[in-house]
């Protein structure tokens, strides 16, 4: 991309409207962009950005459309597994144990993990707290009211079948579902930026699925540290099926199930990167 138009359309959402352009692959960036541009009828990219610069109703539009919102309830069923024997192993050890779900989108992951919990005998689902945190909130404010419409190309049933019965943590009304009280009640959601924001800490487990496969690689590794700082030692992390850990951070974790992308969290890494930077924002 070598558009001089384009990159100080770039510069101005993130200079003006603080949104990480920079991190994030040039690829992903013009087709958000590019779908906004045919919503408002503009033929360029400097037309675009003059009407960017005068339009915050515009501005707010085009930051919901570059945030990632690609979710599901129990998105990639094999990866859930492994996450179920995760939940298994951590609330057998621990009386408290905290889970984050990072770029959580609309909330279906982290409810999905409090539907798992509630569901597994297995896993202690009093032990569990969990937090999804998103950049967007619109999102957010969805998240936080747990009711989704299904649309033609979003079978929820279908998604949910991962539970034998979902019936007692989602109410059904025609198209609606909402999330039963108790499912909610151990799910938390707040604004979190993991490109700019500091470190959270004490986490037993995050899960940060198909986030990086849009971040350009130089900026995958500080967004990996400052998960790295949020897990407690012999925590554990997700990430998607299609992304890896650089190679600078392979002694930060070991892997326990490559094939579903499963991290184990190295005690004395943690260490270290808790003296390099202290944690906050907890």
């Amino acid at each position: 991309m070598t558009d001089d138009a384009f990159d100080a359309l770039l510069t101005f959402v993130e200079d003006e409207l603080a949104f990480a352009t920079s991190h994030y692959n040039d690829s992903y960036l013009d087709r958000r962009v590019s779908s906004r541009m045919r919503r408002t009828r503009s033929d360029t990219y400097a037309d675009y950005l003059e009407l960017l610069r005068a339009d915050a109703d515009e501005q707010q539009a085009l930051l919901e459309a570059m945030s990632i919102n690609v979710t599901g309830f129990f998105r990639n069923p094999d990866v859930w597994a492994g996450i179920r024997e995760v939940l298994r192993s951590l609330t057998a050890a621990n009386e408290t144990v905290r889970v984050w779900s990072a770029a959580c989108a609309d909330g279906r992951e982290p409810y999905s993990v409090s539907m798992l919990a509630h569901d597994d005998s297995d896993i202690d689902e009093s032990s569990l707290r969990v937090l999804g945190t998103d950049i967007s909130e619109p999102a957010l404010e969805t998240a936080r009211n747990g009711v989704y419409e299904e649309s033609r190309t979003v079978d929820f049933d279908d998604q949910l079948s991962f539970l034998d019965d979902c019936t007692d943590y989602v109410e059904q009304d025609g198209r609606i579902y909402r999330i039963a009280a108790d499912v909610k009640r151990t799910v938390d959601f707040e604004r979190h930026d993991l490109i700019n924001d500091d470190p959270k800490t004490g986490f037993d487990l995050v899960i940060c699925r198909n986030l990086f496969i849009y971040i350009d690689n130089e900026y995958k590794e500080p967004m990996l540290r400052t998960i790295a700082r949020s897990l407690r030692e012999d925590g554990y992390l997700v990430i998607g099926k299609a992304e890896t850990i650089p190679p600078t951070l392979k002694s930060a974790f070991s892997v326990r199930d490559a094939r579903l992308r499963i991290y184990h969290r190295e005690p004395l890494e943690t260490n270290r990167l808790s003296r390099e930077q202290p944690q906050s924002n907890t």
